[in-house]
């Protein structure tokens, strides 16, 4: 059912206006034509819950770290039954995780041998403060 204005849908896909319309000239949310004829709300283009469905998908997708570009591949995989293609970009996007979640790891870890420095020198200058020094 097309009952939404672009409005609705930005609300219900927790997204602004101009996020929605982003999406449409990236081609990543169809643009639904305007009704013709006198009398057809004001010749308002509506939304229904596919559109919904998109819009979360899109949101979801980005927060998991893929592209623009990926998830329009993925949008149009769904169309068809290549599932080693959308396979293959699940393995990278995790590979890519995978690997920031170790570099965050030691970042972690480093952070944490400074501040124990800190709190056990106490003369000069804290650790914290000359290891982010250029």
């Amino acid at each position: 059912m097309s009952s939404m204005t672009i409005a609705a849908l930005a609300k219900a896909g927790g997204v602004g206006v101009e996020t929605v319309r982003y999406y449409q000239r990236r081609g990543l949310i169809p643009e639904p034509p305007r009704p013709e004829g006198p009398g057809l709300g004001g010749r308002v283009r509506r939304y229904g819950d596919d559109e919904v469905r998109r819009l979360r998908f899109i949101r979801s997708a980005q927060t998991a770290g893929f592209t623009l570009e990926e998830i329009g591949e993925l949008l149009a995989l769904d169309a068809t039954d290549e599932r080693a293609r959308a396979r293959e970009l699940a393995n990278a996007r995790m590979a890519a995780l995978d690997a920031k979640i170790a570099e965050l790891t030691a970042a972690r870890a480093a952070l944490g041998r400074l501040a124990h420095d800190c709190a056990s020198g106490t003369a000069g200058p804290c650790p914290i403060i000359k290891a982010f020094e250029p």
